[in-house]
């Protein structure tokens, strides 16, 4: 391998692993009840350190974490008892789906040092989202689709359902809630101790889509997933309430067809009442209510419509957590909660009373990206947002009571994206700054003033030693229409404005995933084995509108009905208008992209085939009726009303206009975009007799990651692949 490989190559994993390592800083960081203090995992110890001083103390040691005759139990996350007198542990996990919710818990008395292992009895691993009630006497769990309690003193379990299964999932959820409501903890535990809430989602009406496992067997191995596509009603979802005592059921009266709405977020707010949002099938009309347990009735509480599609979530959150996030954030002594709506245009914060008052908190024309944290003795709240500079990220704060105005606290002259966890309090912030020259930097801060709390430790003293000599360029492009789209350029290493170069765009471009942000390591393509830049690549990505960047609602939601059609027209005239900078060669123009941008990369080539000369497309949705229902009938409506819609925006109706190179890229095991779409676009293909290549990565995911040397091989193939057909280097 050449020197400069090596060098890149070492380069990129630095650079992953940087990132990977701030955000987990940032994500592992448990704050204390107090705000004065934390709590992290280190070297499988837990540890406090108590603010502002940083004091470290070792709450739990290996010795601690040591079951009798066995070896010390490896901790993948922990939680405590409301009182801080036990400790829940999580270990031994296996991967469900995305993430590792699934494994073995064990509860550590933090005065008298037993550990003790609950669920025992039950298969191993098999425990999911297990939580100590509020009053620390008892442990519930989900394993294998019911729902048990367990006493900790006496070590008595009861289960609490037995109808579970495959098709009747109780207290956890089926595949589409999970992927695209990032539902996956689906019981909860009442403020008294007293009851236990949870969905029980219904299955049984959602056709099995079968995946084929070819290499595990001499005979092949059906592989089914309960998947709804796009035009089935979805999967009913109720909701239960367990009273403990006499271990009776009662199913909550939610008024609506079950089997035409979501029910995609619940909270209790009190020992009898809960707050649930119920979402329609269309996604576009969310009403809060309040249930009254005791006397099972339902009361409106908030309710909004939008002409395209309503937020459960966010890109922007973190979708991708272990454990429940609490969606309603209370406030004025329960009376109220803070919630975030695009309803004025700008995605902004509203306090909502239980009375239905609201008020809106943010005002102005900007985005609120994520609320962080408030303080009602302060009267303040912390949030992201960034309303000058989409591709960046910065700390601002305003009144809790709506009557002020955002103002930024971030300190001036770093620019570029900010992360913060801020304590519980409001008192302390763990900070985390880069930008595309700026490896990740943090430091522990003071707030309201942004003051570092070590001054040998602040970010100032740190970003000399993390510059990066990096040639990576922002720049904006503007439509016939006037739109104006953010975009980044990686220039070749000695580049020569004389000569003309190829140009490799890196698209995504739907509602899901924005490429251009002002973040370390950017302009780095994963799969290129070495530096695209120094072996003479123009690198570049657009994001067009539709993409989720904080420019507004009307930014994010043109692109209703008509993904595939204003992605890709966008897309390709700012393309049209960059093929004619001097230093670019139009006869040497790639694209390529994943998941969505696989999906992009497919529909760029067929539509603009005298643009888009070679494409790699991985893991691309080739016909938008194969997808799931909640995710295509969010962006698109419903098949049955506006089928055309779906229709002229897949790559398949475009097929036989393909004239350039395409390399088409899926593992035959993916979950999510399934391997189905590579056998329809194939037979279009073949049809109208255009030429190609495909891979096919035998029982491989959605990541095709899984298996030895796959990585390898994907990255020397769409390497290859890339410069045979779109040669590096200035002419």
């Amino acid at each position: 391998m050449k020197l400069r490989q090596i060098l890149s190559q070492s380069l990129l994993i630095a650079v992953v692993l940087l990132l990977v390592l701030s955000r987990a800083i940032a994500q592992n960081i448990h704050w204390g009840p107090d705000g004065n203090s934390y709590f992290q995992l280190e070297e499988n110890q837990l540890v406090r350190y108590t603010l502002p001083s940083q004091a470290r103390e070792i709450i739990v040691g290996e010795k601690d974490l040591t079951p009798a005759g066995q070896d010390a139990l490896q901790v993948r996350d922990f939680t405590f008892s409301q009182d801080n007198k036990k400790i829940l542990i999580y270990t031994n996990t296996k991967r469900v789906w995305r993430l590792d919710t699934q494994g073995d818990y064990w509860v550590l008395d933090l005065v008298s040092k037993e550990l003790k292992q609950i669920g025992k009895g039950l298969p191993e691993s098999s425990l999911r989202f297990a939580k100590l009630s509020p009053d620390g006497g008892k442990a519930a769990y989900v394993s294998e689709f019911n729902l048990y309690v367990e006493d900790l003193n006496g070590g008595q379990i009861t289960q609490l359902t037995r109808d579970g299964n495959r098709r009747l999932i109780n207290g956890t959820f089926d595949w589409a809630y999970e992927e695209e409501f990032a539902c996956r903890d689906g019981f909860q535990w009442s403020p008294d101790s007293k009851r236990i809430s949870f969905w029980q989602i219904d299955a049984s009406r959602i056709r099995d889509f079968y995946m084929i496992n070819n290499i595990d067997s001499v005979y092949s191995q059906i592989v089914p997933v309960e998947y709804p596509k796009v035009g089935e009603s979805p999967s009913p979802a109720r909701i239960g309430v367990i009273e403990l005592a006499g271990n009776n059921l009662t199913w909550l009266n939610i008024p609506g067809d079950p089997q035409q709405h979501y029910l995609p977020r619940m909270e209790w707010h009190s020992p009898e009442q809960l707050l649930v949002q119920q979402l329609n099938r269309k996604q576009n009309h969310s009403k809060i209510l309040a249930l009254n347990v005791v006397q099972n009735t339902s009361r409106l509480v908030f309710e909004e419509q939008d002409e395209a599609w309503i937020d459960v979530l966010s890109s922007w959150e973190n979708v991708y957590a272990l454990t429940y996030r609490h969606t309603f954030q209370w406030i004025n002594d329960g009376k109220e909660f803070l919630w975030i709506s695009e309803k004025d245009g700008w995605r902004h914060l509203y306090r909502i009373g239980l009375d239905g008052k609201e008020t809106l908190v943010t005002a102005g024309d900007f985005d609120v990206i994520n609320l962080l944290r408030f303080n009602e003795k302060e009267n303040v709240v912390y949030f992201h947002a960034s309303p000058y500079n989409a591709t960046q990220k910065y700390l601002y704060k305003t009144r809790l009571d709506g009557k002020g105005k955002a103002e930024k606290v971030t300190p001036a002259g770093l620019e570029g994206t900010h992360e913060y966890a801020i304590s519980t309090n409001g008192k302390y912030g763990f900070h985390i700054f880069q930008n595309h020259h700026t490896r990740p930097v943090s430091e522990w801060l003071s707030l309201p003033k942004h003051q570092p709390l070590d001054k040998s430790e602040d970010i100032a003293s740190k970003i000399p030693t993390s510059r990066y000599d990096s040639s990576l360029e922002f720049f904006k492009i503007k439509t016939a229409d006037g739109t104006e789209m953010d975009g980044w350029m990686l220039k070749p290493k000695g580049f020569d404005p004389k000569k003309k170069y190829p140009l490799v765009f890196f698209v995504y471009t739907e509602p899901w995933g924005a490429n251009v942000k002002d973040v370390f390591g950017v302009g780095r393509n994963r799969l290129y084995e070495g530096d695209m830049s120094q072996d003479g690549y123009i690198y570049m990505s657009i994001d067009n509108r539709g993409t989720p960047a904080p420019k507004g609602r009307a930014w994010r939601k043109s692109i209703y009905r008509k993904i595939g059609r204003l992605n890709i027209s966008d897309q390709a005239e700012a393309a049209k208008q960059i093929v004619q900078w001097e230093f670019v060669d139009p006869e040497r123009v790639a694209v390529w992209g994943w998941s969505g941008g696989g999906t992009a990369t497919l529909n760029l080539m067929f539509q603009y085939p005298e643009i888009y000369k070679t494409g790699i497309s991985i893991a691309a949705v080739a016909n938008q009726l194969t997808y799931d229902n909640i995710y295509q009938e969010r962006y698109m409506g419903l098949p049955q009303e506006n089928l055309e819609d779906f229709v002229v925006g897949s790559p398949i109706y475009h097929a036989k206009h393909l004239k350039g190179n395409l390399l088409y890229i899926h593992g035959t095991g993916d979950d999510n975009v399934h391997y189905a779409n590579s056998d329809m676009l194939v037979n279009e293909l073949v049809k109208h007799g255009k030429l190609f290549q495909l891979m096919a990565y035998p029982n491989r995911s959605h990541s095709i990651s899984e298996g030895e040397g796959t990585t390898a091989h994907l990255r020397k193939l769409f390497t290859d692949y890339l410069r045979r057909y779109c040669p590096p280097g200035g002419r």
